[in-house]
């Protein structure tokens, strides 16, 4: 059995990334993170690439603001998202997360062929929780 921090991320991400387009309300955004149960959510283009991250705590930041549930995802969202490859280890993913002091990576495909800004998965700080409960 591997140790938890070789474990790769493509063992440990969730697939399917839901996203929300940039021109999506705050109360959209809201409806989508509690409906699906997640904390955060990938911003992304009219073509499709993750150009953000907008989560419950950045909701929260604007609720009670003047017209909060008609501001746009783009308007909240954080802009310079970290990410990873598939291929990175649960134990680099976790150094990140502690350095940058975020809660969540995109993961998007290795370089080359089909490459793109579009993510394959999302990892969370509680995935890694997760799994070294697990081992």
């Amino acid at each position: 059995m591997l140790r938890t921090e070789n474990k790769l991320l493509r063992d440990v991400m969730t697939r399917g990334v839901v996203t929300v387009p940039m021109h999506a309300t705050v109360k959209q955004v809201a409806g989508m993170l509690s409906k699906k149960g997640l904390s955060g959510l990938a911003v992304v283009s009219e073509d499709g690439e993750a150009v953000g991250v907008v989560t419950d705590m950045d909701i929260l930041k604007v609720i009670g603001k003047d017209n909060w549930e008609n501001m746009l995802a783009e308007s909240i969202m954080t802009p310079h998202m970290e990410s990873a490859r598939p291929t990175m280890t649960l134990r680099d993913a976790a150094k990140i997360m502690r350095e940058k002091r975020i809660h969540r990576l995109l993961i998007f495909s290795e370089r080359g062929v089909g490459a793109s800004q579009r993510p394959i998965g999302i990892l969370s700080a509680s995935d890694i929780v997760r799994e070294a409960a697990r081992n």
